[in-house]
């Protein structure tokens, strides 16, 4: 977050400016309050920043190279001699980060509860366009109709980073990719999975031009979903809300209507298990362990 009042440390010597540290005891800081503002999905939208909780999410960041602009760390973590710690500071200073070092009471403020997380870090969101996306033979990407539940949809991230997929599309008015929440479900995988956004009318013209096949769950699918051949060209994975299924547009785009076959007295599957259920027949044979 920009804040005149950072103190620099150290010199460019010619290079990128490198980050300013500063401790912060108070959540009324206006510093915490502006990462607060994080939490609330118009204030992301506006700074085009989100939240991530814990070290390994913010060296997944780094690692994956999203640009990372303030870091709260622990102070008593700090003190305390974390190696790890220690090293991602001056990690994030190099690179151009505002560093926080800051009191239990201002993690606690900023993660909004108990037993913080030693690092906290605000990084710029990233997303693909839609007309960018192009899937060749084999490749398998997946997308959304209206997913609302930001774990479902965290959930679903990390089963596409762990499959290998291409990307996911969240049509329509899907539930915030990097709201705190999903980012905490996607264990990292927020940072490897390409995100695109499109209104059911951009992905409907999108699909026009797509060669690939579109596979789809629903209600009404009288095929088996091992059936389809996902080996031979693209394929993307449509998949409904979690309420309403497919959109009947979305339904209509498909060129399978599939079904997952259940034993049991549940009339439906969770979507994120759903969804990795089809991940991981789609990839089938791709995969080796």
């Amino acid at each position: 977050m920009p804040d005149p009042t950072f103190p620099r440390r150290g010199d460019d010597r010619g290079l990128a400016a490198p980050g300013r540290i500063k401790e912060i005891a108070s959540a009324a800081n206006p510093i915490v309050k502006d990462i607060r503002q994080l939490a609330q999905k118009r204030h992301r939208e506006e700074t085009g920043l989100f939240l991530v909780e814990g070290l390994k999410l913010v060296l997944d960041g780094l690692e994956s190279g999203w640009e990372l602009k303030t870091l709260v760390v622990s102070k008593a973590a700090l003190q305390g001699g974390s190696e790890v710690l220690t090293r991602v500071v001056s990690r994030a200073v190099a690179h151009g980060a505002d560093v926080v070092e800051a009191s239990a009471k201002v993690l606690e403020a900023i993660a909004r509860r108990d037993n913080p997380q030693s690092a906290i870090g605000v990084f710029r969101r990233q997303l693909a366009p839609l007309k960018g996306l192009t899937l060749a033979a084999g490749d398998v990407a997946v997308a959304l109709d209206r997913v609302r539940d930001p774990g479902n949809l965290g959930t679903i991230l990390r089963s596409v980073d762990a499959v290998g997929a291409k990307a996911v599309i969240l049509i329509g008015d899907c539930v915030d990719p990097f709201a705190i929440e999903t980012v905490r479900a996607t264990m990292g995988s927020i940072f490897a999975v390409p995100v695109i956004r499109a209104k059911e009318g951009e992905f409907l013209a999108w699909r026009g031009g797509f060669s690939g096949q579109i596979v789809g769950t629903h209600m009404a699918g009288t095929v088996d979903y091992r059936t389809p051949d996902y080996h031979v060209g693209a394929t993307l994975l449509l998949m409904g809300n979690e309420q309403a299924g497919l959109s009947d547009p979305l339904a209509q785009s498909c060129d399978r209507l599939v079904r997952i076959p259940q034993m049991g007295r549940a009339d439906s599957l969770n979507l994120a298990v759903a969804t990795g259920v089809m991940l991981f027949e789609a990839r089938r044979g791709a995969l080796t362990l």
